[in-house]
């Protein structure tokens, strides 16, 4: 059973190659190749953190909206925890 599903995902861009559109295409990847079906991604732009975390003083944040088992839910945080220049992810269920 499929269920709708937004994450939020904080990049690290910091020392990444390539433009952000990049990045977000790939952490998009990573999420349907766990069993997910991409409906909408929103780009929030660039925050500055309230307080210097890990020595990061912001980041990029995407809305990701998309459809999945409750299952496929931890194996996209495992994949993502994996992924570097990923800062913090997390995600609700809609509905």
């Amino acid at each position: 059973m499929s269920r709708k599903y937004e994450g939020l995902v904080v990049l690290d861009t910091k020392g990444k190659e390539g433009s952000v559109d990049e990045f977000v295409s790939e952490v998009g990847k990573v999420i349907e190749a766990n069993g997910a079906t991409l409906d909408e991604v929103k780009q929030l732009g660039r925050k500055t953190f309230a307080y210097n975390a890990r020595q990061i003083e912001g980041g990029v944040y995407v809305n990701y909206f998309f459809n999945a088992a409750p299952e496929a839910i931890e194996d996209i945080k495992e994949a993502l925890d994996l992924v570097e220049g990923v800062y913090m992810h997390q995600y609700r269920r809609q509905g």
